[in-house]
């Protein structure tokens, strides 16, 4: 019985190969490829083009040992599924389109421990910048942002010291300027629902300001209800049933985020509740979730799309050496919807 003839052994592509298949030197093809130098469109498009015909895909992790960097930014999350952060790649992914960086996601899943292996693995490949949600961290996680000696810019909040650059809002300012609403409005019994937040440091940053601002109008939180895992409708509907069932009274409820209080909302326009004369609600994040509710939920604009473009701004301006803010502000915005009273 014949064998079948054994495959050619498969090879490496080099720049060679993509030099003799464009007719050029190989050190135009590698200016072509590294987007470096001065070449004429004519012959920057022979070369794309032979690259892409033979599958050619360089390898830019031997071309980074001389400059001890790759063209990958390193973004480090806690979730995907969190409506939230696809606002934020994409903000970051607009600005980094066209200056030769890469966006690469890491997740966390607001995990501390889980942060810090990310980051380690990310770090190892010399990335060019470092975006990474909020100001907390192991301190063998700020270690290495800050041995790093790249630009790192934390977003999604500014109340905090950075380890270089930061961009966000101050979520106690958001907490403030939402209880100052609340009150103005005439509301007097508030009920607060939302994560449970040791590991959700931004939620309890909203949640202090919320409550601070509240007590500088004679008022306070009369109940509150805390879940841990994803948010969800059908969450935001069980909490909502649970803490009315409890405290009857209650006119306002304050939700954590968008998703909860829309469950919230769906299960009181069921009830026959007259939102927002017998109950006030309000999410947070203004989510495009909100534009299919019956009624619109009142909010506040995080400038999430804003965060990673500023984020993606400071990280392309660094990599040309040039000087950036180290804090950026951003200013959330109450949107008041039709379940605040004006």
């Amino acid at each position: 019985m014949k064998q079948a003839p054994q495959e050619a052994a498969k090879r490496t592509l080099t720049l060679r190969d993509v030099s003799e298949a464009s007719g050029v030197s190989e050190m135009t093809v590698s200016r072509v490829l590294r987007n470096r130098g001065d070449v004429s469109d004519a012959t920057r498009q022979k070369v794309l083009a032979a690259a892409k015909a033979l599958g050619y895909v360089p390898n830019k992790i031997a071309g980074a040992l001389a400059s001890k960097r790759v063209n990958l930014v390193a973004v480090i999350i806690p979730s995907v599924s969190n409506m939230v952060f696809p606002e934020v790649l994409t903000g970051v992914s607009e600005v980094l389109d066209g200056t030769g960086l890469q966006p690469v996601v890491g997740l966390t899943n607001y995990l501390p421990e889980k942060e810090e292996s990310v980051l380690y693995e990310m770090l190892s490949w010399r990335p060019s910048g470092v975006i990474i949600a909020g100001l907390e961290h192991t301190d063998a996680a700020r270690a290495m942002l800050k041995n790093a000696d790249i630009p790192v810019v934390e977003i999604m909040d500014v109340d905090g010291t950075p380890v270089d650059a930061m961009v966000g809002i101050s979520h106690r300012r958001a907490g403030r300027m939402m209880a100052q609403a609340i009150a103005k409005a005439g509301y007097e019994r508030i009920g607060f629902l939302g994560t449970k937040m040791p590991l959700d440091h931004r939620a309890r940053k909203r949640f202090e300001g919320f409550t601070e601002a509240l007590a500088k109008d004679g008022l306070e939180v009369a109940d509150q209800e805390f879940y841990s895992g994803g948010s969800s409708l059908a969450k935001g509907r069980e909490m909502t049933e649970t803490i009315l069932t409890r405290t009857e009274d209650l006119d306002f409820l304050y939700y954590s985020n968008d998703m909860i209080g829309a469950g919230g909302l769906l299960y009181c326009l069921d009830q026959g509740i007259d939102v927002p004369g017998q109950i006030g609600l309000a999410g947070f994040n203004g989510t495009e979730l909100l534009d299919g509710l019956p009624i619109q939920l009142a909010t506040m604009d995080a400038g999430r799309a804003e965060t990673g473009r500023k984020a993606a701004e400071i990280i392309a301006r660094r990599a040309e050496n040039a000087e950036t803010e180290g804090r950026v502000e951003l200013s959330p915005k109450i949107q008041f919807g039709a379940t605040l009273k004006r």
